[in-house]
């Protein structure tokens, strides 16, 4: 077999969802935070042939003076609900984008389990959560009775994700947030089963903006002190928002993966990050991504070659193959198999490594997904890309 041919296999191979299987014991499936948010495993990925293991509060340390890292300042809400029909049985609801506010009308897109008989015109009446009293300050104080109702009704079915569009109706006097607080949860992911965290340890500490549906995880490691530590070491900060939703833990389910339609997310790039990238650059500098989203906000908000300001949505879908335009570097906690997050990372050191460094991660007693360990890939141990991925705003 040529150099070409071996070439053109090894870009088939990446395209196959099943390239991105591996094994993980269950035990290894993080299910609580650690009690020090910094104080987690960092795998070091700084040559295409060499990694080590540290710790994450020594990151000031493993990046350079000058080097920008961008962080997402998205906040989770609290988007899982519980209802029932008016039948009396039990409806799980899960909130993914708001589509209209008017007034004490809000319609949201949402998975809803069991969802095949709720059909348009249904309604759902909700209680409150557990995880929030109704004496606490923070609502409590916008309340004019004991206990406002809050019901939705189904206008559509969305064929994108198989969800509903939900319309909530809700009392005058008391906000959307307040009603959120009372009677959401913040949703963790379904492989976290036995979890002693709090909502407060599913935030970054720099979490600003509501609108997200999952955490961006690869945040959750950092602390104020671990922060100011890298401004003192000359490490610069940014931030963008992007609200994590459907598209980012939606799963890959054909086996071709140029066929996957990424959901689209909304995210916000400022003018203020944008010229912080462009001093960066100019200076010598370094731009790291903390996390996937950041990846998606920064490449998604590309026009021509050029990095600028963007509020809106994007359905970028990275994998091998990426012509990268902004990051150089990143942060990123371990990933599912067979999905997008995983196809992502792949595409900045290549898809055979990854998997190897994933190996190496189980054998050293890493810990997996939203509150596990992370992984620090340096620009220079990324891979040579070889052609324009596929994704574009929306």
């Amino acid at each position: 077999m040529t150099g070409i041919d071996k070439q053109t296999s090894k870009h088939q191979i990446d395209q196959l969802v099943s390239s991105y299987d591996y094994e993980l014991p269950q035990e290894q499936i993080a299910q609580t935070p650690l009690s020090e948010r910094d104080g987690s495993k960092l795998l070091v990925v700084d040559s295409p042939t060499h990694h080590s293991h540290h710790i994450f509060r020594e990151l000031p340390q493993l990046l350079q003076p000058g080097d920008l890292l961008i962080l997402n300042n998205t906040r989770v809400i609290p988007a899982r609900l519980y209802g029932r029909k008016s039948t009396g049985a039990p409806v799980e609801i899960l909130l993914l984008e708001e589509r209209e506010h008017q007034g004490q009308h809000q319609s949201w897109l949402a998975l809803v389990k069991p969802g095949r008989r709720l059909k348009p015109g249904a309604e759902i009446w909700f209680t409150p959560s557990s995880q929030v009293g109704l004496n606490d300050s923070s609502v409590s104080k916008q309340l004019t009775t004991p206990l406002p109702p809050l019901k939705a009704t189904v206008l559509a079915t969305d064929e994108a994700t198989s969800g509903r569009i939900l319309q909530f109706d809700f009392p005058e006097g008391v906000s959307w947030e307040t009603l959120l607080e009372l009677y959401g949860q913040v949703p963790l992911p379904p492989y976290i089963q036995d979890s002693q965290a709090t909502p407060d340890q599913y935030q970054t500490i720099y979490a600003q903006k509501n609108g997200a549906v999952a955490a961006p995880t690869a945040g959750l490691h950092f602390t104020n002190e671990l922060l100011e530590n890298c401004r003192q070491r000359g490490i610069r900060l940014g931030y963008i928002t992007l609200h994590v939703g459907v598209g980012t833990f939606r799963p890959v389910e054909v086996e071709d993966i140029t066929e996957h339609d990424m959901h689209g997310e909304w995210l916000e790039v400022p003018q203020s990050t944008v010229e912080q990238i462009q001093e960066t650059r100019a200076t010598g500098g370094r731009v790291i991504a903390v996390g996937t989203t950041v990846v998606r906000a920064l490449e998604g908000a590309v026009v021509d070659g050029e990095l600028q300001p963007y509020c809106g949505k994007t359905n970028l879908f990275i994998y091998p193959g990426y012509q990268w335009q902004v990051v150089e570097g990143l942060i990123t906690n371990f990933h599912l198999p067979r999905s997008s997050l995983l196809m992502l990372v792949s595409a900045m050191v290549g898809r055979e490594r990854l998997l190897t460094l994933y190996q190496d991660a189980i054998a050293q007693g890493y810990r997996f997904y939203s509150f596990g360990d992370a992984m620090l890939i340096l620009p220079e141990a990324r891979d040579v890309p070889r052609e324009q991925g596929i994704g574009n705003r929306e």
